[in-house]
């Protein structure tokens, strides 16, 4: 199954949201860092992907979009090898998005937890690696989310590309899939509080190393399924 749309927002721009949104508005299931987490054996496609040997149509073979880590991080490679997918570039204010991330996902005590956890090759590999370990440094990655953006912009044709806050609601959404604007609310997944929330109980839940079963769990409170 080839990809329709390719999410190239990092997460904490609306990601979730963007998922649960574009399965409501019948896109097909959504690729979600929170799909690894419910299927640990996909770590081992995301290593081998950050080897350079990836296998895009194993590894979303049931899937008609992606957003989020891991595969935000591909946006360049899924972009040329699917070639008919739309792309769609989730963006927030980067200092806004710096406190969120270093609030929740990347914040120390959660860095240093998935670190050990069956999921802590896959995460440095995928996404530590390309902020080179400097996801506490406000200056760096204010500068790598603007930096990114822009790259993503320039290198993607203005009418293959959706730059979009979810705050925007359904309507520049649709009309960029060619959809109509279903009749429901736009759904808002995974405040900052909310998040942080989870990651702390995950955390005090698990003890002193996470377990797959914990991290399955927290998949899928992270999509709001």
């Amino acid at each position: 199954m080839a990809l329709k749309v390719i999410g190239a927002g990092m997460g904490r721009t609306g990601t979730a949201s963007l998922k649960v949104a574009l399965e409501a508005l019948g896109v097909g299931r959504c690729y979600h860092m929170s799909e690894v987490l419910k299927n640990p054996e996909c770590t081992a496609d995301w290593v081998n992907v950050a080897a350079g040997k990836a296998d895009w149509d194993g590894i979303f073979s049931d899937y008609s979009a992606t957003v989020d880590n891991p595969g935000c991080n591909y946006w360049k490679e899924l972009a040329a090898y699917y070639p008919d997918a739309k792309v769609i570039l989730t963006v927030r204010d980067a200092n806004k998005w710096f406190d969120s991330t270093n609030e929740t996902i990347h914040s120390v005590e959660f860095a240093a937890f998935i670190k050990n956890s069956p999921f802590g090759e896959m995460v440095q590999k995928t996404i530590w690696d390309r902020m080179q370990n400097r996801m506490q440094d406000s200056v760096y990655m204010v500068d790598f989310f603007t930096r990114r953006s822009a790259e993503i912009v320039a290198s993607i044709a203005a009418d293959r590309l959706l730059v979009y806050q979810v705050s925007e609601g359904w309507e520049p959404l649709c009309r960029f899939l060619d959809v109509p604007v279903p009749d429901m609310a736009f759904p808002r997944i995974n405040s900052r509080d909310e998040t942080k929330q989870l990651l702390s109980n995950l955390i005090a839940a698990s003890g002193d190393q996470l377990s797959e079963d914990a991290m399955a769990a927290a998949g899928r409170e992270l999509h709001g399924h």
